[in-house]
């Protein structure tokens, strides 16, 4: 669901129960909830499913673990525990597409260390599948989207392009060499790089998934308080295929309703289109975006590049009118 739907929803429900234990809620829409069980001790909580956007189920398992994990690894908590979420259109597909989609989220899990419990299966018009997934953290280590400062850089730690890549791809457009990289980047996982947002203290740490980078970075500054700048320039980084896939139009539907939320909150003149697309791109298992004071941006880059990750510079935060700001050729 878009944005701008989403918000329209949920606007008009009631609030939740006070309790002093919620120490993160919806308010945010931030990347999971967070629920204090001790002095020591939160759980952290989140589920996310979609239908399948790659032709190997077995990869489409891999992917939909990877993305569900990420809402964890956003908040600086470790995962324990996934149940598994599915709907499935017996008699259209074959049961071995469900096993091998299951082999896959069971993949990631294994490789993480996360202990799957079960789940719940339906019968439906369109196969869709996801996790929902529990973790821990010390509820004085909690990484929020609301902690961001005037002052602070932005950092994504993975290439954009995955719903334009996997468009092209259902359009029969996309290079084999394109998709293969989309997919790698979608099925590893952001726990080498929430370590190293841990390590270093960012200030505030979201992932980049269905409302894009410019959407996800609204939001964590609307929940931190500040405005914020966004760089679109040649050394943004992209999937290889992303830029040629949005210059032919091969754009995703939920690319069009952020762009639309995105163009509301934040100006760009003199921006190349087709960046701004890219930028808007629903992601799916992006990469970590984190808010890091300028005196730790050198050391933040480095613990990046130890740990095996990227930190590429696409903004900053600023003084201003919280949740708006611009786009400008930059980087």
């Amino acid at each position: 669901m878009g944005p701008a739907d989403l918000h329209e929803v949920l606007s008009g429900l009631p609030e939740p129960v006070n309790d002093p234990r919620l120490l993160v809620g919806s308010g945010t829409f931030d990347d999971a909830g967070v629920f204090k069980l001790t002095e020591d001790l939160a759980l952290v909580q989140s589920v996310d499913f979609f239908t399948p956007i790659v032709d190997d189920p077995f990869d489409f398992g891999r992917i939909a673990a990877a993305n569900a994990l990420s809402d964890l690894y956003a908040m600086g908590a470790d995962p324990l525990t996934a149940l598994a979420v599915c709907a499935f259109p017996k008699g259209t597909l074959p049961l071995e597409v469900l096993r091998a989609t299951l082999a896959g989220g069971l993949d990631t899990l294994a490789r993480e260390g996360v202990v799957p419990l079960g789940g719940h299966t339906v019968k439906g018009p369109e196969f869709t599948y996801g996790l929902a997934v529990t973790g821990t953290v010390h509820p004085a280590q909690v990484l929020s989207n609301a902690g961001g400062r005037p002052g602070d850089l932005l950092f994504l730690t993975k290439p954009l392009g995955t719903g334009l890549i996997t468009t092209a791809l259902k359009r029969g457009t996309a290079r084999e060499e394109d998709v293969r990289a989309a997919v790698a980047s979608m099925v590893a996982t952001n726990r080498a790089a929430a370590r190293v947002c841990r390590e270093v203290g960012v200030h505030a740490l979201t992932d980049i998934t269905g409302y894009g980078l410019l959407g996800h970075a609204l939001e964590l500054a609307l929940a931190s308080g500040v405005a914020l700048e966004i760089l679109a320039g040649e050394r943004l980084p992209m999937l290889p295929g992303a830029r040629e896939a949005a210059a032919s139009g091969a754009l995703p539907g939920g690319l069009i309703a952020n762009r639309e939320w995105a163009a509301r909150r934040l100006s760009w003149h003199g921006v190349d289109p087709v960046l701004i697309d890219v930028l808007c791109d629903p992601q799916t298992s992006g990469g970590l975006l984190a808010a890091v004071a300028a005196a730790d941006a050198e050391v933040f880059v480095h613990a990046c590049s130890a740990a095996g990750v990227e930190g590429w510079p696409v903004g900053r935060l600023l003084e201003g009118e919280p949740g708006s700001g611009r786009v400008v050729s930059g980087l």
